[in-house]
């Protein structure tokens, strides 16, 4: 409890909502990446945030997830997911950007092949049509998606 994944030099963790600064700020030093589960933390009712000041504060890599499950977590949208850590974490866009796509990539040790458009990574896109990312996660419900890339092709 607390920074056991900094301690052992876990690729990542989750269920913060009680890690103390010491152990974000293990988890920081450790490379380890913080990921926050805003549906859970919803759905169960949690009266506790992780504390994602620290988590700044230490320079603690945030990822986001939905942690999709019958029991806990029934959200299967990443979207919300992103959007729910804004509201209910004061995550701003930026980061909540970052931990669906860069950050989410290093939480599963897969840093260098994707999670970021770069030459030589795998990429799945989904291309929208706004005026600023901030708009996909400004608003809950759909999103004006115009078009998908999985694997380098248009699906």
């Amino acid at each position: 409890r607390g920074g056991a994944g900094g301690a052992v030099g876990a690729l990542s963790a989750d269920h913060l909502e009680y890690a103390s600064a010491e152990g974000i700020a293990a988890m920081a030093r450790a490379g380890s990446v913080a990921v926050l589960l805003p549906g859970a933390y919803y759905v169960l009712r949690e009266a506790k945030r992780p504390d994602v000041a620290a988590m700044r504060a230490a320079g603690c890599r945030m990822a986001v997830a939905t942690d999709c499950n019958p029991g806990t977590s029934p959200i299967a949208s990443l979207r919300l997911s992103a959007q729910m850590a804004c509201v209910f974490f004061g995550l701003s866009f930026e980061e909540a950007w970052l931990g669906i796509t860069r950050h989410a990539a290093d939480a599963l040790g897969l840093g260098g092949e994707c999670g970021a458009i770069d030459a030589g990574r795998s990429c799945d896109l989904a291309i929208w049509s706004v005026d600023s990312l901030d708009q996909v996660l400004a608003w809950v419900g759909p999103a004006p998606l115009e078009r998908r890339v999985l694997k380098g092709v248009d699906a």
